[in-house]
């Protein structure tokens, strides 16, 4: 057996909550990688709404374990709201033994957003767009090998741990000004890992790795998109972790050779939240109406998106990067009713006319080239079979297959998770 990976190809909000949701019932174990509580992935069904921060989005199928992994840095206060609250919505994970944590996992501490918060605030018109939870410093913290970790909470010493992290911090912090009084955080933190040591925690490396011997199926679930790799991505607007498909083997601990298909999540169109280079980013009442249609909003911050055409240098970018052997189209339905769609297919860049992702679009403007196409007027979200999808929105599918050269295998034509077409 291998790992399959299921991850998003542009700066992230590509709708990958909901198709791991979809594909679920497929796999014994969904396991999430990288990233931290910043992620907002949205699942819809039974006239419901959930959203996701932490937990792995294949929390809803009874018959599939949930793990999250080394990769991904946890955020105890948020953790423990995020299951509460799915609690009450009648879903009780730990009640039900279907989830677990890797020891190995990095803990956000309050004092990890003081810092970024501090580091944000003085960056001025450089903003990275950072969502202030915490996570930049914690990935700092875990490659300083200062960090904290899951397994670190049931040391005798845990406390001692803290403090000498939390008076690093404060050193720090200091540099900035005057720090913050963060009592009622930190001991909203304590309560959280009290509660965070009733969920059973594991060595995900070998955890993943016995699911395969015993010919389980695994599915490895990205955050974020793969433009905001911290090495691959728009760099320095990027997140602090690999979300690439590498990032699924030292985020739990895999070997490269077990990885299975990778399954790249990418919308009819593109969006960005925060700062950052994004060549068809549209200022018009088009990229308005896009934004509107579309709901892009974050779901986490409820920030607004920034909106534009498909990039398709940049999908293709994605693409290799990660040896991507399927796709998903999320969001088609937001495109109808416009007479003409457009894919960026080249870049005018430094005076030339490249087809590919370049070193710098930070500083060096990298500026669409466009193919127009024509748009479709039908109503998307009440589709049930392949034979309803209108003809230009069958040709739009083509045309991105024909420039990236892998088969688009899924189209989502709703939020809910039977607004779900199985194409090949």
């Amino acid at each position: 057996m291998a790992v399959d990976v299921l991850l998003g190809l542009q700066w992230g909000d590509e709708g990958k909550g909901k198709i791991v949701d979809v594909l679920s019932p497929k796999y014994d174990l969904i396991a999430r990688f990288q990233g931290g509580p910043n992620a907002g992935h949205t699942l819809e069904f039974d006239n419901q709404k959930y959203v996701l921060n932490t937990i792995p989005s294949g929390i809803f199928n009874e018959k599939t374990m949930n793990l999250i992994g080394n990769g991904v840095v946890i955020d105890p206060i948020i953790l423990k709201r995020e299951l509460e609250n799915l609690k009450k919505s009648g879903f009780d994970p730990v009640a039900a033994n279907k989830l677990v944590i890797a020891r190995k996992a990095h803990l956000i501490l309050p004092t990890h957003q003081l810092l970024d918060a501090a580091s944000e605030s003085k960056m001025g018109e450089g903003k990275i767009g950072s969502t202030l939870k915490g996570i930049g410093p914690t990935y700092m913290d875990k490659t300083g090998r200062n960090g904290l970790r899951v397994g670190d909470t049931m040391l005798v010493d845990f406390k001692e741990k803290y403090d000498r992290l939390v008076n690093k911090h404060k050193s720090i912090l200091a540099h900035y000004g005057e720090i913050p009084d963060f009592s009622e955080k930190e001991q909203a933190f304590f309560e959280a890992i009290e509660y965070l040591k009733t969920i059973p925690q594991v060595d995900s490396e070998h955890y993943v790795n016995q699911f395969l011997r015993e010919g389980k199926s695994v599915l490895a679930e990205g955050a974020q998109g793969a433009l905001l790799d911290v090495d691959f991505g728009s760099y320095p607007f990027v997140t602090s972790s690999n979300t690439t498909a590498a990032g699924a083997c030292t985020g739990l601990g895999i070997a490269p050779g077990k990885i299975g298909s990778v399954i790249g999540i990418f919308k009819a169109y593109c969006t960005r939240v925060g700062g950052g280079p994004f060549p068809t980013e549209l200022h018009d009442e088009t990229g308005e109406e896009l934004r509107k249609i579309g709901h892009e909003f974050g779901a986490t911050t409820g920030r607004a998106r920034r909106t534009g055409w498909i990039d398709l240098p940049a999908l293709k970018y994605a693409i290799m990067l990660n040896g991507v052997t399927e796709l998903v189209m999320t969001k088609a339905d937001v495109l109808s009713g416009f007479e003409k769609i457009y894919a960026c297919t080249h870049y005018e860049y430094n005076g030339e006319k490249i087809d590919y992702m370049p070193y710098d679009i930070c500083s060096v403007p990298a500026n669409p080239i466009y193919e127009e196409i024509d748009g479709w007027n039908e109503d998307l979200t009440g589709i049930k079979t392949i034979g309803e999808i209108p003809a230009k929105l069958e040709a739009y599918v083509k045309y991105i297959e024909q420039h990236v050269g892998v088969p688009v295998k899924y189209l989502s034509v709703g939020p809910d998770r039977v607004q779900t077409l199985v194409l090949n």
